[in-house]
């Protein structure tokens, strides 16, 4: 660091943030930039959008969004409130390329993070990726190939995220996947199948996550990170027919719960969302796959004749008289982030059809 951007930073903080001058702490900041980028960087590597932020107090005051060149360096956002919670964040979200995983990566890329699409299919996720960029102008968005049920390509995932942009500041393991069928006659394998992407996806994902997340702790104490996992009202009553999927999710809330108790002390706050039925998505109204005709395929619903019969019965049980949406799922896990005491936890957003006892 030269000496004039030293003496910027003493300026800074002898004066204290709150009385400096902006444009003083915004050069403080290009000038740092500019010097780390000359110090470890060719004309060949690419600079990805970068983010630095200034405490007082180890209290974060403000934070500083930089584009790729120094110059952008600009004050975005005031750290404490709720509506800019994930700006300038770097997310990591597997099983982004569909349903509610893409609804959960359009909404963080919208409230100004840098979103890893993280999917088995990565031709979803990189034009996705691209869709979202075209129209934040922006790198908001990059896709990336992921098997959640292999450990070799977790850790392969978590490598390339900090090769470009050094770690990451939230993680949501969305993957998820449904089977239904009695336990009478369902297949070991379709068990086995939903398990290994429903509970044990959640802890390899976990497993390597946790590493990054507990480095980057050791260097910036005062900051805290997320794990979310995207459980489902699933995972807090049972389900008919339908029981490898919520025991799954059943057991995703005990390593939830298992998870932040270890975890704490790495600054590193785990937490669940359990959504209500999505009966937009694909996971409900796949004309071949989704879960109306699985549902009416296992005699789920009685007298049901048709998928439309599925829904009605299920639309009729929900006390707000609704599905879930993706911005239900959104608010959920910017509270999650937000709230910096409180862990462990499994949030219901299910219209008040699964509660908390």
């Amino acid at each position: 660091m030269d000496i004039q951007v030293q003496e910027l930073i003493d300026k800074i903080k002898k004066d204290g943030i709150e009385t400096a001058s902006e444009e003083a702490a915004a050069e403080a900041v290009r000038q740092s930039y500019y010097t780390w980028k000359c110090k470890f960087h060719t004309e060949n590597s690419e600079i990805l959008p970068s983010c630095a932020v200034l405490t007082e107090n180890s209290i974060p005051k403000a934070l500083y969004r930089i584009d790729k060149v120094p110059d952008t360096a600009i004050q975005s956002f005031d750290p404490l409130g709720r509506a800019n919670v994930v700006t300038n964040r770097i997310a990591v979200v597997t099983g982004g390329a569909q349903g509610i995983g893409e609804e959960i990566v359009r909404h963080l890329a919208a409230a100004g993070a840098l979103v890893y699409i993280a999917d088995l299919n990565l031709d979803g996720a990189q034009k996705l990726a691209a869709e979202i960029n075209n129209k934040e102008n922006r790198t908001a968005a990059i896709g990336l190939s992921v098997n959640v049920s292999d450990e070799a390509s977790v850790k392969l995932m978590f490598e390339k995220i900090t090769q470009m942009t050094g770690g990451f500041d939230l993680c949501i393991s969305n993957a998820g996947v449904l089977r239904a069928g009695s336990v009478l006659d369902q297949e070991l394998d379709d068990f086995r199948f939903v398990t290994d992407i429903n509970y044990t996806g959640f802890f390899i994902v976990t497993k390597f996550a946790s590493r990054i997340l507990r480095t980057q702790h050791l260097a910036a104490p005062d900051w805290k990170t997320d794990i979310i996992q995207i459980n489902s009202k699933s995972g807090l009553q049972g389900s008919s027919k339908n029981f490898a999927y919520a025991g799954g999710k059943f057991g995703g809330i005990g390593l939830t719960q298992s998870f932040a108790k270890e975890l704490v002390e790495h600054g590193i706050k785990v937490n669940a969302v359990c959504p209500g039925n999505y009966y937009e998505g694909p996971l409900w109204k796949d004309p071949e796959k989704g879960l109306f005709v699985q549902y009416l395929k296992a005699g789920k619903v009685p007298g049901a004749d048709t998928a439309e019969d599925v829904r009605r019965f299920y639309e009729a049980k929900e006390p707000m008289g609704r599905g879930c949406y993706p911005i239900d799922v959104a608010r959920a896990i910017l509270y999650c982030v937000e709230q910096a005491y409180e862990t462990g936890q499994a949030i219901p957003v299910s219209g008040g059809q699964a509660m908390l006892k």
